[in-house]
């Protein structure tokens, strides 16, 4: 099984790359396109803000390979703002679009007495039982650092994982071989590498 790790200059790309290493994939890493018929699946980590995201990928020669992968349905994995591209666009970056595979705009999170913006840390995504969460019960915490988040009426059909805060929003997302997470595999010890592992073995 090869991986390809596509590197936008988000910053925790070793860190995705090195969990897929733990769990036994071979995985490389690109900066610049390359061919996908050498590949089995693929990567795409993401920090930072949207429209960075959009700008960093197409400088790179990036954009246009991403949307091959995803509009000809081949095994992918967005993490956290590789979820969020997805989308048509970002309240974030308003005048960038998206890749649009998913029908819906990410929102941002509205901070009260009892939710400060970023959700940072630990919560729990309550998941409908989607093979990408295989031998990981509904409720399980993993890990998050994000200030926008991509609404529940992106579609009952898509929704594979929810999660709390201020609003219960899309933790995790699917259509077909297109995967979501919000949260952060690489830094939700043992479950995260589970559902890596899980991405790898589907």
């Amino acid at each position: 099984m090869r991986i390809a790790v596509i590197d936008y200059g988000s910053g925790n790309i070793r860190s995705v790359a090195k969990a897929l290493e733990r769990i036994g994939a071979k995985v490389e890493v690109f900066g610049v396109p390359f061919d996908l018929s050498d590949f089995d699946k693929f990567v795409l980590p993401g920090v930072g803000a949207f429209g960075d995201t959009v700008k960093a990928l197409r400088s790179r020669g990036l954009w246009n390979l991403v949307k091959e992968i995803v509009f000809t349905n081949r095994p992918y994995l967005g993490i956290c703002l590789g979820m969020q591209i997805l989308c048509r666009g970002s309240e974030e970056s308003l005048g960038y679009d998206g890749l649009g595979f998913f029908d819906i705009d990410v929102k941002r999170f509205r901070a009260d007495r009892q939710h400060k913006v970023p959700h940072m840390g630990w919560n729990q995504v309550r998941h409908n039982g989607d093979n990408i969460f295989s031998n990981i019960s509904s409720g399980e915490y993993f890990y998050f650092c994000h200030s926008y988040y991509v609404p529940i009426e992106v579609g009952e059909e898509f929704v594979v994982g929810r999660t709390d805060y201020t609003v219960s929003y899309a933790s995790a997302i699917r259509k077909g071989n297109i995967i979501g997470v919000q949260f952060h595999p690489e830094k939700s010890q043992s479950l995260g590498l589970r559902l890596l592992k899980n991405f790898v073995s589907l």
